[in-house]
């Protein structure tokens, strides 16, 4: 009960203070509540040790959990031991210097740049009827919109009609925490929008006073899964996430530097960038090969 109650606590925390979207509340307390049943006969969570927290990781490659959720789940513990310590709660924090798992080893999946010009080509067609032509008009807006600017699916549906500036070519995005940054929009992108919002949206919309930039034929604000449903409808290999890793992966090929592609997707640490460092090592290695003098030539014997 104890757990409970201070893992309440965190996260009223992060949903007040830190401004954390509840769905991410909830994800870090079911992390901390399975880490609180493994403490379960050994410590309490504010007394638990640097070795706790080790077997905890171990505990988990055990059972077969990804590299990547590891992370996922050190990373809650550090943020909630960060808390009690700047609470006075404890005087020190058991994840201190703990290694992260090794993670990101093979980048995140990406479709081809054919792939994603198919898909967008394929979204183009509109429609005779009057109202499916504003639907046409509004998907083909949000597949270009994921992949220009790599918008998380809870970035898009709450983006607002108020939050673009179509003229200079950028939306004023709110991220996790609701931090707030200002993304790129790109011709195409710009384009779709414009043609939605002049042809599409007002259809939609109706008698709705809804904000939000992309509605519902019913005039409703979109969910993540509808947006979910409607990726994978005009690509079966595809995902919102993987059109955010397309247009990352594409940057990047293209010469992006990783600072860039962290604003764009809105990462709070470059670390979580530097998935793609490898791209732009591979392109680096590239550029050296065609522009330095002695990168192709052989030594003589």
């Amino acid at each position: 009960m104890e757990a409970t109650a201070l893992l309440e606590e965190y996260a009223a925390y992060l949903r007040i203070e830190k401004g954390l979207r509840p769905l991410t509340c909830e994800a870090y307390k079911r992390d901390l509540l399975q880490y609180a049943e493994f403490l379960e006969g050994r410590a309490t969570l504010p007394a638990a040790t640097r070795q706790d927290v080790s077997d905890f990781l171990a505990h988990l490659a055990t059972h077969a959990v990804e590299a990547r959720s590891q992370a996922r789940k050190l990373s809650c513990l550090r943020g909630f031991y960060r808390w009690l310590l700047l609470d006075k709660r404890i005087h020190h924090d058991p994840t201190l210097n703990l290694d992260s798992p090794a993670t990101w080893k093979v980048l995140p999946k990406s479709l081809a740049e054919s792939e994603v010009g198919a898909m967008l080509q394929r979204a183009a067609h509109a429609a005779d009827h009057p109202q499916a032509d504003a639907i046409a008009l509004r998907d083909r807006a949000i597949l270009e919109l994921l992949y220009a600017s790599g918008l998380r699916v809870s970035e898009l549906t709450a983006l607002r009609v108020a939050d673009l500036a179509l003229d200079a070519g950028r939306a004023l995005v709110r991220g996790k925490g609701d931090k707030e940054r200002f993304v790129p929009l790109g011709a195409p992108a710009v384009q779709a929008i414009s043609a939605y919002l002049s042809r599409g949206r007002s259809l939609l919309a109706r008698q709705s006073t809804a904000t939000e930039l992309f509605l519902s034929s019913r005039g409703h604000a979109l969910s993540r899964e509808w947006v979910w449903r409607l990726v994978k409808q005009s690509d079966s290999h595809a995902s919102p996430h993987k059109l955010r890793h397309s247009c990352a992966t594409h940057m990047v090929e293209h010469g992006a530097d990783l600072r860039s592609v962290q604003t764009i997707l809105g990462h709070a640490d470059i670390a979580t960038t530097q998935v793609y460092t490898h791209l732009a090592l591979g392109r680096l290695k590239a550029v050296h090969r065609q522009h330095h003098p002695r990168a192709t030539q052989k030594q003589q014997p």
